[in-house]
Parts: structure tokens; sequence; C-alpha cells
């Protein structure tokens, strides 16, 4: 008799929507070689301490072979390590320790533009008849040698770069140095499936889609026009980036097909996609990237790590996407790689380690699959790098009214021993270890009850034990700024209300929807609610959970 092998659940297939994701930006996590660089195997040495945290994906920015203009993502070589970070060897290492951790290992994927150091390029640019002549996007110049539009570059100025080998232009969405490839060729999307295959099948779990909706181009070159409403969610306001309707360079809907065929892949190996989008309308871009079960898992923009917000505008962000999507998912980010740190951006200077407590809780406590950046549970500000210490070329541009994304990116502090460097390298670090990071250094908190650390363990353990916050729907309740509050709902379990203080100061008002609920325990966070009268201090939070039936 033939053994019927049982089928998974939705809920097994759709594990990653109660997932949590903890973004490790390698440079700048553990160096085990002196280098003054993060490495590979300086992730595998802290993945005890990612696990303590409670989350399951572990998403690592580029460690291919690069020649480090951007940092890794302009990628030389898609199927190795760069020495800089360690081996093949290492990877595999590092792979191993995570499985049997109980967590998956995400890779950043940068599809959309390669180095110009790349085997690729270096063969396209070199004729205009070359079997990689058309793997790039050239332009022939207007008869007054100007480029064939007006698109831009993300990092300033025009998007185009004239190439005296072949006479034309090259495409670039971001760096001079990084050409953007043409995935109308058939041959580059297979060339980066391919490369994919070769992760995969090493064990990754998921990719993280670098500017996955910079893809295509309008192959008629159209330029664009002026943006009706600037934005400035993807980029700083000084830049003029954002002055355009980005409808021609990106976001293009021959991508929708590439995406699925991704997908196809991914299935193979049970493996999963997080895109990320940066668009004029994202929210837009993110319900069409994940719609319909064949495209993204989930997507993520940069909606939320926006310089200020209040609790209407995270409202907002949160119901037009619930608007939008058709069976798709969010990834709701407060915090990256490219990002001013949230307690600083959000909290101010002085942010308190109240506030941090409290926008972790926020976050976790929207609908989707929530992504951490490394030191963010550790309640780091943003660090302050002098002019003559940075390192990243858009901060260096556009300096000093956008000082670029070091002040994220600097090592964590894992010890409060300045003279160790925080314990990150025995050598010099890339970027300085900052004393207000050493304050909060990972040693102080262990010990600290009390501590930014201990308080996002607790949580992400309460949450996990509760269906309504992983996988429940989602609506807001009227309340005055800058009080959030939101309602969970899952068919069978009663209703949660969490309502949050986003301001330095107490809040106290009526909120007749929580009438009769019971205060949960067990979250960590100050704050009370009797009858419908709801009093909150200065950063504080209340969780409670609704009679059945209401």
């Amino acid at each position: 008799m033939t053994k019927q092998l049982s089928q998974p659940s939705d809920q097994q297939r759709q594990w990653w929507r109660e997932a949590i994701i903890y973004q490790v930006y390698p440079r700048s996590f553990l160096d085990t070689n002196g280098d003054g660089v993060g490495d590979l195997p300086g992730i595998t040495a802290k993945l005890d301490y990612i696990a303590s945290l409670g989350v399951d994906i572990v998403w690592i920015s580029p460690y291919f072979k690069s020649p480090m203009k951007d940092f890794g993502y302009d990628v030389s070589d898609y199927c190795d390590v760069d020495p800089l970070f360690g081996t093949l060897a290492d990877f595999d290492a590092l792979i191993d320790k995570a499985h049997r951790l109980g967590l998956r290992i995400m890779i950043d994927q940068v599809m959309s533009h390669s180095a110009e150091d790349h085997p690729w390029f270096k063969e396209s640019r070199s004729s205009r008849d070359n079997p990689k002549a058309d793997w790039y996007v050239w332009a022939d110049p207007l008869p007054d040698g100007n480029p064939p539009n007006n698109w831009m570059s993300v990092f300033g100025g025009s998007a185009w770069q004239w190439d005296s080998r072949r006479r034309q232009y090259y495409m670039h969405n971001f760096l001079v140095s990084q050409p953007d490839l043409n995935f109308h060729h058939p041959e580059v999307q297979q060339a980066h499936l391919d490369s994919l295959r070769f992760w995969l099948e090493r064990g990754v779990d998921g990719i993280r889609l670098d500017a996955c909706n910079f893809h295509f181009h309008d192959t008629q070159l159209r330029s664009n026009p002026p943006a009706v409403n600037r934005d400035t969610a993807t980029v700083s306001d000084v830049n003029p980036y954002g002055m355009q309707a980005h409808v021609y360079d990106k976001s293009r809907p021959e991508n929708l097909a590439f995406l699925q065929k991704l997908r196809s892949l991914l299935n193979e190996y049970n493996a999963v996609a997080i895109g990320e989008v940066g668009a004029d309308d994202s929210l837009a871009v993110m319900a069409e990237y994940t719609a319909d079960g064949d495209k993204l898992h989930m997507a993520y923009s940069f909606n939320l790590l926006v310089p200020n917000c209040s609790a209407e505008y995270i409202r907002k962000q949160v119901e037009q996407f619930e608007a939008r999507v058709k069976g798709g998912w969010a990834s709701w980010s407060v915090g990256n790689h490219d990002v001013q740190r949230v307690a600083t951006r959000w909290g101010g200077p002085d942010a308190p380690v109240a506030f941090a407590k409290m926008i972790l809780a926020m976050q976790l406590s929207l609908k989707g699959t929530p992504c951490l950046y490394q030191g963010d549970e550790l309640a780091f500000p943003e660090a302050d790098v002098p002019y003559e210490l940075l390192q990243d070329p858009y901060g260096i541009t556009f300096w000093p009214e956008f000082k670029g994304r070091d002040g994220c990116r600097t090592p964590i502090a894992w010890t409060d021993d300045a003279a160790a460097h925080g314990g990150f390298t025995s050598g010099k670090p890339w970027l300085p270890v900052v004393a207000p990071q050493l304050a909060r250094a990972a040693s102080v908190q262990e010990q600290d009850p009390e501590s930014s650390l201990a308080f996002a363990r607790k949580f992400i353990a309460w949450r996990r034990a509760l269906p309504q916050l992983t996988r429940g729907g989602i609506t807001f309740f009227d309340a005055p700024e800058p009080v959030l509050a939101l309602r969970r709902d899952l068919e069978g379990e009663r209703a949660i209300v969490a309502i949050f203080n986003l301001g330095g100061e107490a809040a106290s008002f009526t909120l007749p929807q929580v009438a009769g609920a019971e205060q949960m325990q067990g979250y960590g966070l100050p704050g009370d609610v009797q009858g419908d009268q709801v009093r909150l201090p200065a950063y504080g939070a209340w969780f409670g959970l609704l009679p059945a039936g209401q």
C-alpha cells in the first residue's frame, strides 16, 4: 500500500508571514582577521546571538566579489565571495551553523546593475558587435552630443556616462561604476537565474532583491516628465532625482514576467524572496509585485524609512497598501543600511531607550513580516561620522546637507571597551566605533534585565505566541497625535487592540473601542486603560484583548 504524504497547510507553506527578518551588514558586524572590516566568519561567530533574539531569517548584505565602490552593491562576480569577507568554505560553514540553530539565510541579489569590473561589462564595452554587446543599456548621443534623455542617477547627475570605447552612453541608475544590465535581453535574465541557482544549491533559503523595480527600462528611451509630487521617501530633498516622475527608467511592466520566472526558480527550493521597492508610488508597486502568489513573496519600500513620521502617516501607509494588495504581503522596515538609525531619525539625538522599545513593539504589531536592522535591538543612535572619515560616495557628493549612509553603518559595539573598538576588530575599523553606541554595547545590555536587548528578546517571544499579531488582519482607530491605535483580528481568536504613544509627553484620551477590553500581560511597556479612558506615559503602549465577538 502506497503511503499518502500529507500536504502542508496554507499556514505551513506561508511560514515567512510569521517570521522576523534580521539584517546583517557584513562590513560592520564582526571582524575576525584584524583588517578592520567584518567578515563571514564573524557572522558565523555571532549566529548564537542572532538566534537568541528569536528571529527567523538572517538577511546578509552583499559579500560577493566587488571593487567595493558601493561596498558590495557593485558586483564583479555573482558566484564567489570577496576575499575581504572570506571564502566559499566560510559561507558554507555559515549556512551549516545557521541551519543547525534553526535560522534561515537570505542573501542580497543585486541584479539591476553590476560593477564596471564585471567580465560581462568589460566584454560589452569592447565593441558594438561582441556576444555581450547588448547585455547592458547602451545608447547613441543626441546630435549635439548630449545624453539620449533626461534620466537621472539616484546618486546625483545624469544616469548616462559616455564611453569612449563604444562611443556611446551607458546607463547607470546609481554610481557611474555601476552600469545597468539590459533585462530586455533574455540571456541577461538567464545569467542571473543561473547565478541565483548557484547559491540556492548551497542551501540559501531566500533572497532580498535589491532595487527590484529597476530591472527594466523603456526601450524608446523617452524622457521622464516632471514630478507632480516630489519623491522624498526614496531620496533626500537635496537630491534632484526626486524632481522627476520616474515612469520610463524603472517600474516598467515587463518586470512582472521576470519576477514570475524568479518565483518559479525559488519554488524549486522552497525559498522566499523579499523585494526592495523605491518608486514614486511604492505602495502600488509593492502590491503589484506581491499579488497572486506568483511573483515576490513580500516587498518593502522606503515609506517607513522617512526622516519624520507621525502616527497618521504610519496608519496611512499600511491602510493604502492593504487597500491595494491582492493577497500579497508587506515587510515593514523602520531601519536599514541606507537610512539614518530610527532611534535618531524619529526619536531625536537624545532619544531614550524607552523610545526604541516602543518603536520595536509598534513595528512588530503591524501586519506584515518585520525586518530589523542590526543594532536596532540595542537602541543604537545614529553615529556622527566626520567628513574626513566618510566612506560613502553618496554622502560625499551631497555633503553637508546630506551626510550619506555611514552613520547607520558604523560597526557593532559588542563590548564597551573603546580601546578594543567595542570588540569589533583588533585592527583599525573601516568606520569609527562611536561612544554613544559603546555605552549601549551588547555586553553591557546582557547584564541589564531592563535593557533594550532584553526587551527585544522578551517581546519577540511574546509576539510569537499570538497568531493575531503574526497572521491577523489589521484596522486602525482614530486617536489623537502622536498616538497610533490599531486592532488585529484573526478568526477563532479574540481581537487584540494595541495603542502606542509615539511622543515624548504623556497622553490621555477617550477611545470607546477599548471599553471592556482585558489588559494583556508580558509585553513589557507601561500604559493603562480604565473603561474607555487611555493613559499612556511618554513612549508608552498598551495591549488588550477584546471580549469574544466584539
